[in-house]
């Protein structure tokens, strides 16, 4: 019978190649909330448009008392409970009314053609030093469209996120705030050999941003995180150890067979010390 457990495993034991995704939603969307009515009207825009309760799941974080919730831990809630094949993490004053379900359903269909390993896609995000890439209405102008799409991008718009559940995203921990967690996501992304991307998605955002003294002390807490992730270090495992570092050259002087004579002598003296 099929999935049943093969001769010598115990029956209580599955495999976890066992398929579920019949069982899952097609889409998560997932929204801190502040104004629920604010939210009621997106949901509204959402099921409009195709994204059916029926095999759609709406998932919020209640922030209207106050804020309980903030970005990093929250999304992190979010990615670790949705069961949608697809997460969309999105803003509560975002509403859809050009393109729809099957509009988005293709644009991702079109990506994983182009790129496989993708990640997570938006409809705006930073693509080059002085570049970005842009599909959306909001205070700043109408159908705004800087392509081409997809572009491959470096940090994401936190207005409207796509991540694949199967890319086992996660935000960092050791940051917590309401900006730059679409770059952190992307820059994780990237870490799992991933990418992220800007698609051809158009929505309104009723929002112009927020840039307030909280964005910039956010950007220095993020660049010193990151400064500490990046550091050139030493990995030792129980077998052998390497220099971990962004210059090749530092990376080869250091692993060198020369540069393992000191190390291995240091090693002989300390046993023979214990």
């Amino acid at each position: 019978m099929a999935n049943q457990p093969e001769a010598g495993f115990p029956d209580f034991a599955r495999s976890a190649e066992t398929s579920e995704a019949a069982d899952r939603p097609a889409f998560s969307i997932c929204t801190l909330v502040t104004r629920p009515s604010e939210y009621a009207e997106m949901a509204a825009s959402f099921v409009e448009r195709g994204f059916s309760p029926t095999d759609c799941e709406y998932l919020y974080l209640d922030n209207s008392g106050a804020n309980r919730f903030e970005a990093f831990g929250g999304y992190n809630l979010f990615l670790s409970v949705a069961r949608g094949r697809h997460v969309i993490l999105c803003h509560q004053d975002i509403l859809l009314q050009d393109d729809d379900r099957a509009a988005l359903e293709r644009r991702l269909e079109e990506l994983t053609a182009l790129a496989p390993d993708w990640a997570l896609c938006g409809n705006a995000g930073g693509v080059a030093l002085g570049r970005r890439a842009i599909r959306i209405s909001d205070p700043h102008g109408h159908s705004q469209a800087q392509g081409p799409f997809p572009a491959r991008a470096t940090a994401l718009d936190e207005n409207f996120i796509v991540v694949r559940r199967d890319a086992n995203l996660a935000l960092s921990h050791d940051l917590a705030g309401f900006h730059f967690y679409g770059a952190d996501l992307c820059i994780v992304a990237d870490f799992l050999g991933r990418s992220a991307w800007v698609i051809d998605f158009h929505l309104l955002h009723k929002s112009p941003g927020l840039v307030d003294p909280g964005f910039y002390r956010m950007r220095r807490e993020v660049a010193r995180k990151y400064r500490r992730a990046l550091r050139p270090r030493w990995i030792v495992t129980t077998v052998t150890d390497f220099f971990l570092s962004g210059s090749r050259l530092a990376s080869r002087l250091l692993t060198s067979p020369a540069a393992r004579i000191p190390r291995r002598a240091a090693q002989i003296v300390r046993r023979l010390k214990g």
